[in-house]
């Protein structure tokens, strides 16, 4: 993930501009890694890009700090009240959560105190599910009868690249920071390639092209689209899932979308 993806997740889940995600970053990160070890932090560092990797040293002396004193120090750190530190602070983690494998963030999390996992805990579940590249694949592949990951792979390329040509460019740009990172380049290929106005392809055109991307069969176009909206939904929020569908014909809802 590069620092551009990394601060548009925050700026999105905290709801502010890209001069206060960076702040928000800066404190945020220089306030968390006084709580853990060198090697928690080296562990974080090594997966990030370069602008937040080095706001967390490895040579610092931890502290114990506790998750209440944690949002004390953001808070006074950015000039706002608690419940502004605790939302900013919790896109902060979303992006770690999202920027670095998922069993190296549960490693770490899982050796913070009880009150900071639990923060942790919360502020992902109300940002909604999220699935690493190898997650979104396999719920894709078991899904759809695929083989392999492959399988997948292309399955969900082909899909999102179509669903592309028939959503606004608002609703691609928050799908890319919901789904994993390098699904993104197939939402923006269906953005730029898109010859008609969002939502207007017939549903069979739309198979049809996903048949024609993958070399298979219409039917089987046809299951691969619903796998990979399905696993789009375990990635998604309720609501972002809702405002993607609500851009659907209702024949694209009807047949593909899971009940």
């Amino acid at each position: 993930m590069d620092y551009d993806r990394f601060l548009s997740i925050v700026q999105h889940a905290a709801g502010a501009d890209r001069q206060t995600a960076e702040t928000t970053v800066r404190v945020t990160l220089e306030t968390l890694v006084k709580r853990l070890t060198p090697d928690q932090a080296r562990d974080l560092a090594e997966h990030l890009p370069r602008e937040p990797a080095r706001l967390l040293p490895q040579d610092h002396v931890q502290e114990n700090v506790y998750a209440d004193g944690f949002l004390r120090r953001i808070a006074e750190g950015e000039q706002v009240d608690l419940p502004v530190a605790e939302r900013r602070a919790g896109a902060v983690l979303l992006a770690l959560s999202r920027a670095v494998p998922t069993a190296v963030f549960t490693r770490v999390i899982s050796e913070l105190p009880e009150d900071f996992r639990l923060l942790i805990e919360r502020t992902l579940a109300e940002a909604g599910p999220t699935l690493t590249l190898e997650e979104f694949l396999n719920r894709v592949a078991g899904r759809a009868g695929l083989a392999d990951k492959q399988g997948a792979w292309r399955a969900s390329e082909a899909v999102l690249e179509m669903l592309g040509e028939q959503i606004s460019v608002g609703e691609i740009r928050d799908l890319m920071e919901a789904l994993p990172t390098e699904l993104a380049s197939a939402l923006e290929r269906g953005n730029e390639g898109s010859d008609s106005a969002p939502g207007t392809t017939p549903l069979e055109d739309f198979l049809a092209l996903i048949a024609l991307e993958e070399g298979v069969s219409v039917d089987e176009a046809l299951r691969h689209a619903r796998a990979v909206l399905a696993t789009v939904r375990d990635a998604v929020t309720k609501k972002e899932f809702h405002d993607l569908t609500s851009q659907l014909a209702r024949s694209y809802v009807e047949e593909l979308v899971p009940a």
